[in-house]
């Protein structure tokens, strides 16, 4: 590449200062293109391009060289997926520069600090990968990178450090291996085997008491849930039985191996693992999903097994994909169809099984559930005569295994499945699933089809959905979405505040004010207590019961209205639910208004929170009260209740922000006042206003203590009453003589599992308050079991 821009004919007029100017960042910009495509679908050959780049790249380091460097570990850390390219486009680089070598080694090892500095470990790993790999390329020595390896396993020797932080440097020094195993086996043996030795020795001595929390399926058949640094150890010890022959790793660098090994190699600097702090967040450890083996495509290319060492490449390879073009569905699902070595390998089965690992992964996947949906749908798309086959193979794989699956998994595949339906006119061979009907509907099969259709409906209509199944289904269908209003038939004249209903839907229709409403309604007895007090606005039950009856009644057109209604008469609501039990019994009302709605159940419950007409405790408290023990294992019931908590958590950090904001310009007037004159007016100046801001500080210090005390009030609530249902489970079991396990145990705990998880990040903080008021040794060994797994995913 010329490093000149001849200029065309549009320049003509321009001055020639102004063209030299740009030229740089022209130049830059090409360059970056260059180095970010390289590797991609060409007319040329893959060495014949990296050949021409590396002579464009050695021509340009005089003028470019910092933004050379900037670009290639840039590259380094965010596209993993094409790691061995870059090491050969480095190599060569090395073999022709040995400075600008040099120069680039020590710039990731720069970089690798600065990562692990700021908890980025996914990123850090894909760093120390491929300084793995520049030792195959001759830029790196291989005694210098087994002496970082061996200070990355002395880190299992450190005391009081979490097990996590021990885990991920052992993940990376593993995870290496299937690329420069062979290479640092033929130079270091006996160092090697040392290392390796170490390593079995702290596998064998590790905790997995966080392993059951973690897996998607409780069963091991038909594939074993493995934990993530035991089946690599298995593929390694594999691959090493193998003698380090690896056959899937694209390796460019052996075309250039007569001009790489004539090139000076750099020893690498000396690098200690940065210690342990309070700041350090290790990634959490992980089950490795698996669904597929080789007899699932008997007439395909033979899938890699579970403890090869290819499997564990190309889904790494697979997921890098995914994370590098997660946010243009169409790039991506080009990317993943288009991997190398595609012929040799089930490629639609294997990017299948990627995306389902990461779409299960617990605690939660790693982007948005509903880019897994979209994806797919891409990849069926564009493979429309093989995708579709694997991935319904796959979906009644799900569906069989539905027993065993955990439930926050089968929430995910609820919502997977009914939006790749709706994408696809909602056909689908729903015969072939009759099987579920002949079961009790509280086992995972029937549930699961019911709420798969329930879902359908919030994506359609009901009448549409009643069409598109079969009869025989009816008992699954949803429920037709119409209001129950108890006031409207003439045959319940007799229900206490029938009369008041009728004077209410009348007023209400006359767009009657606040006040006039408040009138109406203090005609209301109340059957808690034989005196009103004087206002008529203490807790009522049918004081509520008819007008919120009547005024969602009013407003069953839409969610729009029901908001309108809430919005115009929210006065009413508040001095109505002004008590704790007035919250609850407003929850209870729409909840009978409704439950045929689970939809507007959720919306309206959302809104009144976000309105104050209740608050999350309430919420709460009705989720686990008597009345709703009916839908208790619902799939709406928990949406609403992770809602509640998202809702309190960012409210909780909303108020924090605000705070560390105002200290942040109090400490900006006093760094201004310093850097003034010392002059008497200006001091007095600088403190009237520093008053108003010291002030909304200690407002804000209030407001933030306020709203954690509410935060953890609403999760020792949560906990309480999980402990109290399962509790009473468990010794009418025990008394009665039957088996624990039954389907609503399994939900129930499983639904206490997924509260610790969703929200580990802040039930992090009150882990002390937790052990000492709720989860202590006296509890059940089963309700306390999924404590101690909770706390063990950090310890």
């Amino acid at each position: 590449m010329s490093r000149r821009r001849h200029s065309d004919d549009s320049d003509a007029g321009q001055p020639h200062k102004r063209r030299r100017t740009s030229e740089p960042s022209e130049i830059e910009e090409r360059l970056e293109s260059l180095i970010c495509r390289v590797g991609e679908k060409s007319n040329s050959s893959l060495e014949s391009n990296l050949e021409g780049l590396a002579g464009v790249l050695e021509a340009d380091l005089p003028n470019y060289k910092s933004k050379i460097l900037r670009i290639l570990c840039t590259v380094a850390r965010l596209l993993p997926e094409k790691l061995t390219v870059y090491t050969t486009l480095v190599g060569l680089l090395n073999a022709r520069n040995y400075n600008f070598g040099g120069e680039f080694v020590e710039a990731m090892i720069r970089q690798l600090k600065e990562c692990l500095k700021v908890n980025m470990y996914n990123e850090a790993v894909h760093l120390v990968r491929f300084l793995s790999d520049l030792v195959n390329c001759h830029v790196i020595a291989a005694p210098s990178m087994v002496a970082m390896f061996e200070n990355f396993v002395s880190v299992t020797q450190e005391e009081d450090v979490p097990q996590v932080r021990c885990d991920w440097y052992m993940f990376a020094f593993l995870s290496s291996l299937p690329w420069v195993g062979k290479e640092l086996y033929e130079k270091k043996d006996a160092e090697m085997d040392r290392l390796l030795s170490q390593t079995e020795s702290y596998l064998k001595r590790r905790q997995k008491i966080h392993v059951p929390m973690l897996q998607v399926w409780t069963a091991d058949k038909p594939h074993p849930q493995e934990e993530y640094l035991d089946c690599l150890w298995s593929q390694i010890q594999k691959l090493k039985k193998d003698r380090w022959q690896e056959r899937h790793i694209l390796r460019p660098y052996l075309a250039f191996d007569s001009v790489l090994c004539e090139a000076l190699q750099h020893n690498l600097p000396p690098f200690t693992p940065p210690p342990h702090t309070e700041d350090s967040v290790y990634p959490m450890p992980r089950v490795i999903f698996r669904m597929f083996d080789y007899t699932d495509d008997p007439e395909g290319p033979v899938m890699p097994g579970s403890h090869s060492v290819e499997r564990f490449v190309i889904e790494e390879n697979l997921h890098c994909i995914i994370k590098s073009h997660w946010k243009e569905r169409k790039t991506c699902a080009a990317q993943l169809l288009s991997y190398p070595g595609n012929n040799k390998i089930p490629l639609n089965y294997h990017i299948v099984e990627v995306i389902f690992a990461e779409l299960f992964q617990l605690p939660s996947p790693p982007h948005i559930e509903v880019m897994y949906t979209t994806l797919l749908i891409e990849l069926c798309k564009l493979q429309p005569g093989s995708l579709p086959q694997v991935l319904a193979q796959a979906t009644e794989m799900l569906y069989m295994r539905l027993d065993t699956m955990n439930t926050t998994c089968v929430d995910r595949f609820i919502n997977w499945f009914s939006h790749h339906l709706s994408n696809f006119q909602f056909r689908w061979s729903w015969e072939d699933w009759s099987d579920c009907l002949t079961q009790d509907l509280e086992k995972p099969k029937p549930k699961f089809v019911r709420e798969v259709l329930e879902k359908c409906m919030r994506l359609s209509y009901h009448q549409r959905i009643i069409d598109i199944v079969p009869a025989s289904f009816s008992v699954l269908s949803p429920a037709n979405p119409v209001c129950i209003y108890k006031y409207g038939d003439e045959s319940n004249r007799s229900l206490p505040g029938y009369t008041v209903a009728l004077c209410l839907t009348i007023a209400i229709k006359n767009k009657a004010s606040n006040d006039e409403i408040f009138s109406i309604l203090k005609d209301v007895p109340n059957p808690n207590q034989d005196d009103d007090d004087g206002e008529g606005f203490t807790f009522n039950p049918l004081k509520i019961e008819v007008f919120v009856q009547t005024l969602l009644h009013l407003a069953a057109k839409s969610f729009s209205h029901s908001f309108s209604a809430l919005a115009k008469f929210h006065e009413v609501f508040k001095t109505l639910a002004e008590s704790d039990e007035g919250k609850l019994h407003v929850l209870r009302v729409v909840y009978e208004v409704w439950k045929n709605h689970p939809q507007m159940i959720a919306v309206l419950v959302d809104k009144m929170i976000r309105t104050q007409i209740v608050d999350c405790a309430a919420v709460a408290n009705w989720i686990f009260s008597s009345e709703l023990a009916h839908d208790f294992t619902r799939f709406y019931i928990w949406e609403i209740l992770h809602s509640t908590i998202r809702k309190m958590n960012k409210h909780v950090l909303k108020i924090h922000k605000e705070l560390e904001e105002t200290k942040a310009r109090l400490a900006r007037q006093h760094k201004r006042r310093d850097s003034d004159d010392d002059d008497d007016d200006d001091d007095r100046s600088t403190d009237r206003e520093d008053g108003p801001l010291e002030e909304q500080i200690e407002r804000l210090q209030e407001k933030v203590e306020s709203a954690q005390s509410e935060q953890k009030n609403l999760f020792l609530v949560i906990f309480q009453s999980f402990i109290m249902l399962l509790t009473e489970h468990l010794v009418r079991c025990e008394t009665g003589g039957i088996d624990v396990f039954t389907p609503w145990y399994k939900s129930c705990i499983e639904r206490l599992q997924q509260i610790f998880l969703q929200h580990h990040q802040i039930i992090q903080q009150y882990m002390v308050t937790l052990e000492n008021l709720l989860f202590t040794a006296e509890l059940d060994h089963h309700i306390l079991a999924v404590f101690q797994q909770f706390c063990a995913l950090q310890a």
